[in-house]
C-alpha cells in the first residue's frame, strides 16, 4: 500500500471513529433530555390529576370539556393478581367526538389489584393504555398517608409496552396514594396511580436524529477523504521532486537538486539536508576528479621530466666516457692528448652537476620546501647581478633602473639566482648588442595586506619569439628548437627554475614576445611569502629530504 493510501486510510478511520463517537454521544445525550422531559411533564400530570366521581361514587375519566364529566361505564371486573391492566377493565371512557385527545393515560388499580380507572389515549385512531404489572408495590411497609389533599408516595418511572399490543411505547410514572377513595383513613387501603406518556414523539425526534446523523457522518467521511486527498497530495507533493531529484542524480547529473527547501516543514527542511548532503558530495566528486587530472598530468610531467633529465644527463656521460676510453688507449702518455682529455672530462663533470643541481632545486621547490625568508632590499640585490652580467656578458649592455629602495621578504639567494637567469637566458639565445633594459617597481598591495610588493622587468632588443613558443618557455627542458640542439642555450632549466622559484614565493611570472619586437619577462612578486603548512612534527613538508 502506498504512502499516499495508508494516510488517507488513517484519515478516514479517524474520523470515522470520531463522528461514531460524536453520533452516539448526541444520540444519547438527546434521548436522556427528551426522557427527562417526559418524565417532568408526568410528575406535574400526576401532581395536577384529581380524582372525579360520578353520581354513585365511581371514578370517571375526565371530560376536557368545561364543565363537563363522562358517563361510566358498566363496572370493572376484579382483575387477577399479577394481571395487567387491559384498556376494557374497569370503568373508562374514550374522549367524545369533538373533545381534545388526553395527551396521559391514566390507570387506578385498588389494593387488591383490580381495575378502578383506565383512561387511555388515542394514538393512530386507536385507543392505547399502558400495561403496568400489579407485581409493582411500594418497598417496606405500607406508607401513611400526608395531610396534603392529593399526596403521592414513592413515586418511580418506567417503561411499559401497550395494551392491546402493538401501540407505543409508555413511559409510565408510578406512586401510590389513599385520595381515590372519598374517605381517605390513615390506616386503609392504598390506591395505584399510573400516569403515562406514549413515546411515539421522542422515538420520531430520535429516528430523525439519527437519519440525520448517517447523512452527516457519511458526508463528512465522504469530505475528510477529499480535503485528506488533496491535503496528502499537496504536502507529499515535494516527495516528488525529491524522487524525480534523485533519478537525474543516479543518471549522473551530480548538479541537479531538490526542490522545496522550506525551513518550517519536515519535507522542506529534509530538501535542505539533501541538498547539502549533494553540494558536498559534488564537490568531492569535483575534487576527486581534479585531483585524479593532476594525478594524470603530473605522472605526464613526471615521465617528461625523467626522460629530458635521461637525455641531458646521456651526452655528457658519453662524453666523460669517450675522454676515458681515449685515456686508456694511449692518451695519457701524451701531454697534449692528456691536458684535453682532462679538460674535457672536467667541463663535462660540471655541466653535469649543474644539471643536477638544477633538477635537485626543482624537486625541493616542487616539495615546497619553506623558503629561507629574510628582509631583501630587491634594489640592491637586481643592480649587483646587472654589474656582474655586464663583466660575464660585456656583449650584451645592460641598464637598470629603479625609482626608490624597495625591501620585500624572501630567500635572497634563490631571488638573486632569479635575476642571474633571465640575464643568463638573454645572453644564451639573442645575439651579441642586444641591449636589456632590468627595472624594479613598486606594486600596489592586495586587500589585506599592508606592504606594497614589487615588479622585476627584464626586457630584451633581440629577435623575439612566436606567440606559441613564448607559451612554453617555463616548460622543464623546453627548447623551441625541434633538433634540441646546443650551440644556443643549456639544458633548458633557467626559466623553469625562475618560475618555480617565483611561484615558491607566492609570486608569478609572465613573458611577452613577438618577433622582431624583443622579449619581456615581468615578475610579480609580493611583500612576504605564503604561509607553508607543517607536519605534524612541525617541520615543512619534506625537510628531511635529500
Amino acid at each position: 500500500m502506498s504512502l499516499r493510501a495508508r494516510l488517507l486510510a488513517a484519515v478516514g478511520i479517524i474520523a470515522l471513529v470520531a463522528l461514531v463517537v460524536a453520533d452516539v454521544v448526541t444520540y444519547r445525550a438527546l434521548e436522556s433530555f427528551l426522557i427527562h422531559q417526559v418524565d417532568v411533564q408526568l410528575d406535574a400530570a400526576a401532581r395536577d390529576y384529581s380524582p372525579r366521581f360520578d353520581g354513585t361514587g365511581n371514578l370517571v375519566c375526565p371530560d376536557y370539556r368545561v364543565g363537563a364529566l363522562l358517563p361510566m361505564a358498566n363496572p370493572a371486573p376484579a382483575a387477577e393478581p399479577g394481571g395487567m391492566a387491559e384498556p376494557g377493565e374497569g370503568n373508562h371512557a374514550g374522549p367524545p367526538p369533538g373533545s381534545s385527545l388526553l395527551s396521559s393515560a391514566v390507570v387506578v388499580r385498588d389494593p387488591h389489584g383490580a381495575v378502578r380507572l383506565s383512561c387511555p389515549v388515542t394514538v393512530g385512531g386507536r385507543s392505547y393504555a399502558p400495561a403496568v404489572p400489579l407485581s409493582r408495590r411500594p418497598p417496606g411497609p405500607e406508607p401513611q398517608p400526608e395531610p396534603e389533599p392529593f399526596p403521592a408516595h414513592d413515586g418511580t418511572h418506567f417503561e411499559a409496552p401497550s395494551t392491546p399490543a402493538g401501540g407505543p411505547e409508555f413511559r409510565v410514572r408510578l406512586s401510590w396514594t389513599q385520595h381515590f377513595t372519598q374517605m381517605p383513613s390513615p390506616a386503609g387501603p392504598v390506591d395505584t396511580l399510573a400516569v403515562a406518556r406514549p413515546l411515539t414523539e421522542v422515538e420520531s425526534t430520535l429516528h430523525r436524529l439519527l437519519i440525520i446523523e448517517l447523512i452527516v457522518t457519511a458526508g463528512a467521511i465522504l469530505a475528510a477523504l477529499a480535503g485528506g486527498w488533496w491535503l496528502v497530495r499537496l504536502g507529499l507533493r515535494p516527495l516528488d521532486g525529491i524522487e524525480r531529484s534523485a533519478e537525474a542524480i543516479a543518471a549522473g547529473d551530480l548538479t541537479e537538486r531538490v526542490p522545496g527547501e522550506d525551513g518550517r516543514t519536515e519535507v522542506g527542511r529534509l530538501a535542505t539536508t539533501l541538498n547539502m548532503m549533494l553540494a558536498r558530495i559534488e564537490e568531492a566528486f569535483a575534487a576527486r576528479v581534479a585531483s585524479e587530472q593532476r594525478l594524470r598530468a603530473s605522472d605526464a610531467r613526471l615521465r617528461r621530466f625523467v626522460a629530458d633529465a635521461s637525455h641531458e644527463l646521456r651526452t655528457p656521460i658519453a662524453a666523460v666516457a669517450a675522454y676515458a676510453e681515449l685515456f686508456g688507449r694511449g692518451a695519457a702518455d701524451q701531454e697534449a692528448d692528456l691536458e684535453r682529455v682532462m679538460a674535457g672530462i672536467s667541463s663535462e663533470t660540471s655541466r653535469m652537476e649543474h644539471l643536477v643541481a638544477d633538477l635537485l632545486l626543482l624537486a625541493r621547490l616542487d616539495e615546497g620546501r619553506a623558503l629561507q625568508a629574510t628582509s631583501v632590499d630587491l634594489v640592491a640585490l637586481c643592480a649587483e647581478a646587472v654589474q656582474t652580467a655586464g663583466t660575464v656578458g660585456p656583449a650584451w649592455p645592460v641598464t637598470f633602473h629603479a625609482s626608490r629602495p624597495l625591501e620585500i621578504e624572501g630567500d635572497p639567494l634563490a631571488l638573486r639566482q632569479v635575476v642571474d637567469n633571465l640575464l643568463g637566458n638573454v645572453r644564451s639565445h639573442t645575439p651579441e648588442g642586444t641591449t636589456v633594459q632590468v627595472s624594479v617597481e613598486p606594486e600596489a598591495a592586495e586587500a589585506g595586506d599592508g606592504a606594497d610588493g614589487a615588479v622585476l622587468t627584464v626586457a630584451d632588443t633581440g629577435p623575439g619569439m612566436d606567440p606559441e613558443v613564448a607559451a612554453h618557455v617555463f616548460e622543464r627542458f623546453y627548447r623551441s628548437d625541434p633538433s634540441r640542439s646546443r650551440l644556443h642555450g643549456g639544458a633548458g632549466l633557467g626559466l623553469s627554475i625562475v618560475e618555480a622559484i617565483v611561484t615558491a614565493h607566492g609570486g608569478r611570472a609572465e613573458v611577452t614576445s613577438a618577433p622582431g619586437a624583443g622579449t619581456t619577462v615581468t615578475v610579480h612578486l609580493p611583500a612576504r611569502p605564503p604561509e607553508v603548512p607543517t607536519t605534524e612534527a612541525g617541520s615543512p613538508p619534506g625537510d628531511g629530504a635529500g
